[in-house]
């Protein structure tokens, strides 16, 4: 059965990954530096705050006199971190004691920050050009709508209540990892498309922004000017509105792509044209953990595998029916079963078990929430038993040797096929063995040479 992981990171984390000449590039923009400290675990972030105003190196040895000794661990992970974002240079002095310094230039940017107070990346727009703005609430729903209409595309385009206009960059995303297309096809989900349909909607955010910023270069955009904006997106205030004509060309083009996340709202004015953030764009820069906020459940499951969903979402009836048999659908509630089909299918298709299960433990219904499990026992014992049922056999290509001139020729063939790792079953009474196939060249060559 096909065994798919997305990891979906968050923004610190591909941060670290970047080249050391980017990263010294974007520590150039305040906005980054001052999210990278937001992100600092808190002794890391302790660290940076104490040497700000150091302008030499410190030794490793003082530092570790800066914490006590039951916190060595936590010290050590917090100076690898700020080493792996390139805020701490290590350095050797002639003594060949280990020393730490600060990145000059964050360093610069942040005293800046703290002597002068933090800047707007831009000033919002004044009420008499932007006349009436959309209430948060209403930014909220827009947010949804867009993003469930993005999944429903996902899912299958013609079930999309209203038509959405996904731009090219954003398809070419999905092309890549999540839908597979043949000549003469309609595209399809992948493994990991389904997979995708069944998490959580900070970690399905956080797989596309990083599939987007993976891609940037094949569209001529620097990764590293792509995640300086969308960092400075995230210091915008959600609600209010933003100049497009402050926007380069390249920004431009990413705030009309983030549009169809439902990251930001666009409106047209008489003359002018702005952009509005959503809560989605202004916490970009906030970590998995903190941003996954729980949000109201509208599962329940019952003893008889029975499902009652309490949802008027499309997108919830389409997510449900990937691992479960929907029977009917009235306005406010979806009702089906757990099958031992409905779960074969969704085997197939590469989900797991235990997504199945976290999915429905993450959405259930708060009436049902607060039991302990707030799913049935015996209904998530039965759904890794159905899954293991496709896990009893194991297809291992292999060849079969027999009719060995001796057992002594026989015994040195186990052996051989022993030492390289490649014996799957032998019978010494009728002298028969099964190897590895990919041992099968190096054993042939072994037995040529025993006659």
């Amino acid at each position: 059965m096909p065994q798919v992981k997305i990891i979906a990171k968050n923004f610190m984390d591909m941060v670290a990954s970047l080249p050391a000449m980017k990263l010294d590039k974007l520590y150039a923009n305040a906005f980054i530096c001052e999210a990278i400290l937001r992100s600092l675990p808190p002794l890391a972030k302790k660290y940076v705050l104490q040497m700000l105003f150091i302008e030499g190196p410190v030794s490793a040895t003082s530092m570790q006199e800066w914490v006590l000794a039951d916190g060595v661990s936590k010290h050590q992970v917090a100076i690898d971190r700020l080493i792996q974002l390139r805020l701490f240079t290590e350095t050797a002095d002639r003594k060949r004691e280990t020393t730490y310094r600060l990145n000059p230039v964050l360093q610069a940017n942040l005293q800046k920050l703290l002597t002068c107070g933090e800047v707007l990346p831009r000033e919002p727009m004044p009420p008499n050009v932007t006349a009436r703005l959309p209430s948060l609430e209403d930014l909220e729903a827009f947010a949804l709508e867009k993003w469930e209409c993005f999944l429903l595309q996902l899912i299958n385009s013609s079930q999309a209540e209203k038509p959405t206009n996904i731009s090219s960059s954003m398809m070419k995303i999905f092309q890549r990892g999540l839908l597979s297309q043949r000549e003469k096809e309609a595209p399809r989900l992948t493994e990991s498309g389904f997979q995708f349909l069944l998490m959580d909607t900070n970690a399905q955010l956080w797989y596309i922004i990083r599939e987007y910023i993976s891609n940037s270069e094949e569209r001529g955009v620097d990764p590293a000017d792509l995640i300086s904006f969308l960092l400075e997106l995230s210091f915008h205030v959600t609600g209010e509105a933003y100049n497009m004509n402050t926007l380069t060309d390249v920004q431009s083009n990413t705030i009309k792509d983030l549009s169809d996340l439902g990251l930001v709202k666009l409106q047209q004015g008489r003359k002018e044209s702005w952009f509005i953030p959503t809560k989605l764009a202004t916490n970009l820069s906030v970590s998995l953990a903190d941003s996954s906020s729980r949000k109201q459940g509208f599962v329940v499951v019952e003893t008889n595998f029975r499902m009652y969903a309490y949802s008027t979402s499309k997108l919830h009836c389409e997510i449900l029916r990937l691992f479960s048999r929907i029977e009917y659908q009235l306005p406010n509630l979806i009702v089906g079963a757990i099958t031992k089909e409905s779960l074969y299918t969704a085997f197939e298709n590469g989900i797991t078990a235990e997504q199945i299960i976290s999915f429905i433990q993450q959405n259930a219904h708060p009436r049902v929430a607060e039991r302990i499990p707030s799913v049935p026992e015996n209904v998530t014992d039965q759904i890794r038993l159905w899954e293991s049922d496709l896990n009893r056999i194991e297809m291992t290509p292999a060849h079969h040797y027999d009719e060995f001139p001796s057992k002594e020729v026989f015994e040195a063939a186990c052996d051989f096929a022993r030492e390289w790792n490649g014996l799957l079953w032998e019978d010494s009474k009728k002298k028969r063995l099964v190897v590895k196939a990919e041992i099968h060249m190096h054993m042939r060559d072994f037995l040529r040479g025993q006659k």
